[in-house]
């Protein structure tokens, strides 16, 4: 067995943790994001269960969450500083060491996918700004 953060794991189980911030939440917010997290949590849990891979886990679990706008991620990220929503994303691949993101994306619903565009499809890491959002299009990624 392993212990980790106080839970012990035995190697062979299948675990996936979804943190879904470190801000203060209104505590009006508190049930729809422990939701939130539990729902991202049990789409990604599935994926693995049915011998899906950890990074088709992991970005099934983001995209639950870039859905909702409890979080501020996707739908409900934080506005920049002219009031506009322009989001990043990250993923990678911890068997193959590849990555890929994107950031400064505008307009494209789910950044994570656009980000696992760049890891799967580019020879790139990081993708910003217009030429992110010309990729997901091409991708047929769905604008927001």
């Amino acid at each position: 067995m392993h212990q980790r953060s106080g839970a012990n794991v035995r190697p062979s189980e299948l675990v996936i943790i979804v943190h879904g911030g470190a801000g203060d939440w209104p505590s009006k917010l508190h049930k729809q994001g422990l939701s939130g997290v539990g729902i991202a949590a049990d789409r990604g849990f599935r994926i693995l269960s049915k011998g899906g891979s950890a990074v088709d886990a992991v970005e099934a679990a983001i995209v639950v969450m870039e859905d909702n706008p409890v979080f501020n991620a996707g739908r409900g990220s934080t506005l920049n500083l002219v009031g506009e929503i322009e989001t990043d994303a990250a993923i990678m691949d911890g068997k193959t060491l590849k990555g890929g993101g994107v950031a400064l994306l505008r307009d494209i619903r789910n950044p994570i996918k656009a980000a696992r565009i760049v890891m799967d499809k580019t020879d790139h890491v990081l993708i910003a700004g217009e030429a992110a959002r010309k990729l997901a299009l091409a991708n047929g990624l769905a604008k927001s």
